[in-house]
């Protein structure tokens, strides 16, 4: 097995200018860079991992604790962070905590256990037990989509958070739903006790405001941030004596259920009743008719956490930081509108 020291004399440097340009420890030029990592292939060298981490304390190695990995907006954020990760020279060791508090801790403690340098959480509703652990083992940690303020405090982070921008994308699609002439706009939001809940029905009511309709609470209802809830949601929205013109759905996975509403009930989607969704998905374009949604940058969520961790860990003391990423409007046709290709303007 090839060691480092053969990799030095292949490339013609010091072991120390290895070291540095597989650990990153210190600048190196490209051309001298570029020597050792051809040695390292024409080798096949692989480093000692666990021997690095019992002179570093380190083991290069981020913890990934997210629920509904199945869900497309999960999966882009996972694709992001391990993309970062590699980047930067690190492993992922991913778990899901099924958004079920308890279970949660206890995905972090076998994270922590594995000695990850850092985690990377998307809290449940209830992050009480998650941020005990995560306060009294110091473990460095970015929470992810879902923001927590800290105890006894209005505002204010507890710790370095990445997440989209929630309210103002949502009083767009309300907003974008008035001046179609809708007056009856519901939405069916997530799960309570979420953040990213709270923040879509405070846009959805501010969207309401700015059209100059009035807030009416039996069009406000909760899916739970799943399908089978959201069609038990819409069920109820269209039982109302006077049921919505439009639906706003909360998330992805809710959209799905509520198509599956409307289609048990014989609704068309746009001409019985619009609808707009926070979450686009790939299938999103292929859906017809075409859903009008907020696109989520999760790629750039899921990067950014990983940059926000490694700052963290590189500087335990820096302030903590909540950073917000702007989402995209993405105009199709189940809001009712022209086909935007029809208008002459890209979608």
């Amino acid at each position: 097995m090839a060691t480092m020291a053969d990799v030095a004399r292949c490339a013609g440097v010091s072991v120390a200018t290895v070291s540095h340009v597989l650990n990153g420890t210190r600048p190196v030029l490209p051309q001298t860079r570029q020597a050792v990592l051809d040695a390292v292939e024409e080798l096949g060298y692989t480093t000692n991992t666990l021997a690095r981490s019992l002179v570093t304390a380190r083991t290069r190695s981020i913890g990934l604790a997210v629920s509904a990995i199945s869900n497309p907006y999960f999966t882009e954020i996972l694709q992001g962070v391990e993309a970062a990760a590699l980047e930067a020279g690190y492993s992922l060791l991913i778990a899901d905590p099924h958004d079920d508090p308890e279970h949660e801790r206890k995905v972090v403690r076998l994270l922590h256990e594995r000695r990850v340098d850092g985690m990377i959480v998307a809290p449940s509703a209830d992050p009480r037990g998650l941020l005990d652990y995560l306060g009294r083992h110091d473990v460095p940690a970015v929470l992810l989509d879902r923001l927590v303020a800290a105890p006894g405090k209005e505002t204010g982070p507890l710790l370095d958070q990445v997440c989209a921008d929630n309210a103002e994308p949502m009083s767009r699609l309300v907003t974008h739903l008035a001046g179609l002439g809708h007056r009856r706009i519901a939405l069916v939001a997530g799960r309570p006790g979420l953040s990213t809940t709270s923040e879509r029905i405070t846009g959805y009511r501010s969207g309401l405001a700015f059209a100059g309709l009035a807030y009416d609470e039996r069009l406000l209802v909760h899916g739970d941030s799943e399908s089978t809830g959201a069609t038990q949601a819409t069920e109820a929205l269209l039982s109302l004596g006077a049921p919505p013109t439009a639906l706003v759905t909360g998330n992805n996975a809710m959209t799905i259920g509520v198509l599956r509403a409307l289609s048990a009930h014989g609704l068309s989607v746009p001409d019985d009743i619009a609808l707009c969704c926070f979450d686009d998905f790939p299938w999103a374009d292929l859906f017809s008719p075409r859903l009008t949604a907020i696109a989520q940058p999760g790629r750039d969520i899921g990067a950014r956490a990983v940059r926000v961790l490694l700052e963290r860990l590189a500087e335990p003391d820096r302030p903590v930081r909540t950073v917000r990423l702007p989402c995209t409007f993405v105009h199709r046709t189940s809001c009712g509108c022209p086909s935007p290709s029809e208008e002459g303007t890209p979608s």
